[in-house]
């Protein structure tokens, strides 16, 4: 530095203390600077005053020579020290040296510009803080310095400051929340630690409301918050939770909006094996779960989005449980906002969609500022796998259902194939829950979701197919789903044309000749579930062996079982694969005798009284005739012992096989079981049901000596000698009978010649086919027996 500078009113004794090495020089230097302002200050001199600190500033803080800027640092905290509460007027002539000696690569030189910076903040105390984002800034910086005596000077720093915050009710939150902002995003493990106690700070003085700024902190404080240090983490917990907590006291001053999208980037774990992002995932829905129950509706338009982050979720093991749980909770809370308001509308939107611009243009200024903060933030830590989800509908201002967006979702995790079971039920709850709520506006996506919906029945899960089930029953049934144009699900089945039954064409009341009072009506998309269910089954063979049964009985409850099978005794009618039609009408002909679910219809066919029994029982006869001993239970069920000993006597003319014997066999079993308690018992009438023994015998004669053919025949045994039942007046007995054969016969209309040709035709298919069959592959050993 050159000596000869007048540096006045700084005495030559002063300006080359400043200037020595040695640290005790420069204190006596600026104990004479203190000394000096002190008579300025006595003499209101504010010029020289100022210009003091403009010498200690530029010739000495800002100087390149080492030892002149600590003396100019300590000169300017003695100016401070001298001018006591007079400092505030010269606080940016003070400040602004200091900070810039924060960047200075000499730590001890850092050390002193931050004790300097202490003094001058201890002496001006609420004065510094139209300065105070000069301040934060330099000490975000010391805050991770290497040097661990910078590090401490700048912790006692940052507590008078924190002091001075606090005590002050004049502090620029504004001002200061685009730098907190800024600074949030650092990777560093100090200056997070800095900026996390700062936020804590602040939350914690009433006069200061953050909360109001905490849409643009919040992505900032999650990525905080899976920081590898357990103390940074545990900080950034409790700060989340005071948060949370102020939420729930003034839920009405929250800007819930601006920050669900936040949420739903933070609920979806970019990398599980981060043990920090199981943190980052439970908290993130936990705020969820209390946004959604807290906002109500207002959560509506980012639906899409928090299922995407949510369903997942539902399928994660013990390890994860609080945060299942979590996802539950958002779940349930989700769906429950959904209601029949939703369905309603449509015309008007659908006319504001076509003439309307588009959202991005009328997306209000702070909508789309917030969510360009969020891309920002989203690009900056690397989450950019991470679906996200702008609102839909935000430029209007009542809030509307994103349920395009959610079907989308739903429908994504349909398709894939790793998505886990409990994750796979709750989309099919979300799809019911939306086709009883919005039954209007989800028959638009009814088309796209079908195929998909058919193919989970193909399921590992009973209980998924359950949900599955309900799902296809309610679009099978639904009056919003009638329609007269035929959909993409059944284009390849055109062969199979299924004539709908009066009761279910639009615009027209059901008929009670057609269907039961409990009948509900079905639309036209039961005829497509019906075909493309019993095509299904004709291509997965396995899945009508394991689980078609099941299927067809839980359809039964769920919709009515006459419609059920006489849907498919229709369509199997008109199959042209004869073995599958078989295996079919074998199926159903099981379910028909032994499940429970279809005692009604059972009772229904079992006496033929009206005109309706009478017409599915010729309807499920026709198909029935694929399979020759399913045909001759279905008479023993419906009493027709006559036409079943008929069709017997037709057995002669058949290729009996081992297969075709084996159902004989299971016949026979069926016989002995409660279904048919009431044809045992009738046997003990011998004149009025001689075709029913005849019947009977002529099963015993197909069966070679086996089991089922000792129990046929000890049943028979046991029938007893006519004369010997005999204990009324024979004349009045056949009378009486006549009148019940009578009264059954004026209800039923069945052409029984016609049916028996229909059996003759069907099984000369069968017979056709089977002999094509054997002619192409020869070398297969013959079934048949001799």
């Amino acid at each position: 530095m050159n000596t000869e500078k007048d540096f006045s009113p700084l005495t030559p004794n002063i300006v080359r203390a400043l200037n020595d090495k040695l640290y005790e020089k420069r204190k006596v230097a600026a104990l004479e600077i203190e000394k000096l302002v002190r008579e300025f200050v006595a003499q209101n001199n504010s010029t020289q005053i100022r210009h003091v600190i403009q010498i200690l500033a530029s010739e000495f803080a800002l100087s390149q020579h080492p030892h002149s800027r600590k003396g100019g640092l300590i000169g300017l905290a003695a100016c401070s020290i001298a001018l006591g509460k007079d400092s505030g007027l010269y606080l940016k002539e003070l400040i602004e040296p200091v900070l810039t000696c924060f960047n200075d690569s000499d730590s001890r030189l850092r050390y002193y510009a931050c004790e300097a910076l202490y003094n001058i903040v201890k002496v001006a105390r609420g004065a510094v803080l139209p300065h105070f984002n000069l301040l934060f800034d330099g000490l975000s910086k010391l805050a991770a310095d290497p040097d661990p005596n910078v590090k401490s000077g700048s912790e006692l720093l940052d507590r008078l400051l924190k002091d001075i915050v606090t005590e002050s009710n004049k502090f620029d939150l504004v001002a200061f929340v685009p730098l907190l902002r800024e600074r949030i995003y650092s990777n560093n493990q100090y200056a997070r630690q800095f900026i996390i106690s700062w936020i804590h700070v602040l939350e914690s003085v009433p006069d200061i409301n953050l909360l109001d700024y905490l849409p643009e902190i919040l992505d900032g404080l999650f990525q905080i918050l899976g920081d590898n240090s357990k103390e940074i983490r545990r900080t950034c917990e409790v700060v989340l939770g005071e948060f949370l907590k102020e939420i729930k006291k003034t839920p009405s001053s929250v800007k819930f909006a601006e920050m669900a999208n936040i949420l739903v980037i933070h609920c979806q774990v970019a990398d599980e094996a981060k043990l920090t992002n199981d943190l980052i995932q439970l908290t993130a829905m936990t705020w969820m779960r209390e946004f959604i129950q807290l906002a109500g509706r207002v959560v509506l338009p980012y639906s899409s989005g928090i299922l995407t982050a949510v369903l997942p979720c539902l399928s994660y093991d013990d390890r994860k449980k609080n945060t299942k749980e979590a996802a539950s909770a958002c779940n349930h809370s989700l769906m429950k906002l959904v209601t029949p308001e939703d369905d309603e509308d449509e015309e008007e939107e659908k006319s504001g969609s076509t003439g309307s611009p588009s959202k991005e243009e009328h997306q209000p200024k702070t909508e789309v500022d917030s969510n360009d903060i969020l891309n920002a933030s989203q690009e900056s830590v690397g989450l950019s796998n991470i679906s996200f989800f702008a609102p839909a509908n935000a430029d209007r201002p009542q809030v509307t259902l994103d349920l395009d967006g959610i079907v989308q979702v739903l429908d994504r995790h349909l398709h894939d194939s790793s998505t886990g079971m409990m994750t796979r039920i709750a989309v099919l709850k979300w799809l019911y829950h939306l086709y009883i709520k919005t039954p209007r506006k989800m028959f638009r996506h009814t088309d796209s979701l079908f195929p998909m919906l058919l193919k989970t029945l193909s399921d590992e899960s009973d209980e998924v197919i359950l949900k599955d089930l309900e799902v296809l029953a309610e679009i099978a049934s639904s009056p919003a789903g009638q329609t007269d144009q035929t959909g993409p699900c059944d284009s390849t089945d055109n062969k199979l044309e299924l004539k709908v039954p009066e009761s279910a064409k639009p615009g027209q009341q059901p008929k009670a000749v057609d269907s039961s009072p409990s009948t509900p009506s079905m639309n036209s998309y039961f005829y497509k579930f019906m075909i493309n269910l019993l095509k299904r089954f004709s291509l997965e063979r396995k899945l009508l062996e394991n689980r078609g049964a099941f299927i067809i009985r839980q359809l039964c409850l769920l919709l009515h079982a006459e419609n059920i099978f006489h849907s498919m005794a229709d369509i199997l009618l008109k199959e042209e694969d004869l073995k599958f039609a078989s295996t079919m009408v074998q199926t159903l002909n099981t379910i028909l005798l032994t499940s429970a679910e279809l005692f009604q219809l059972r009772n229904q066919l079992k006496d033929l009284r009206t005109q309706e029994s009478c017409a599915l029982f010729c309807c499920l006869y026709r198909s029935w005739c694929h399979n020759p001993v399913a045909t001759v239970s279905l008479c023993f069920l419906t009493q027709n012992y006559k036409h079943a000993y008929d069709l017997i006597q037709k057995f002669g003319d058949l290729e009996v096989t081992v297969d075709f014997l084996i159902e004989v066999d299971k016949l026979v079993q069926l016989i002995e079981s409660p279904i048919f308690t009431y044809l045992r018992l009738q046997l003990l009438d011998v004149e009025n049901n001689p075709y029913l023994i005849k019947a009977l015998y002529g099963l015993l004669m197909l069966l070679p000596q086996s089991q089922a053919f000792q129990l046929l025949s000890h049943r028979l045994r046991c029938v007893p000698n006519p004369e010997l039942m005999r204990t009324v007046d024979e004349s009045k007995y056949m009378d009486s009978k006549k009148q019940v054969v009578s009264k059954r016969a004026s209800h039923t209309q069945v052409d029984y010649n016609e049916l028996l040709q229909h059996f003759d035709r069907v099984q000369s298919k069968h017979l056709e086919v089977r002999h094509q069959r054997s002619g192409r592959a020869s070398d297969h050993p013959d079934r048949k027996l001799m």
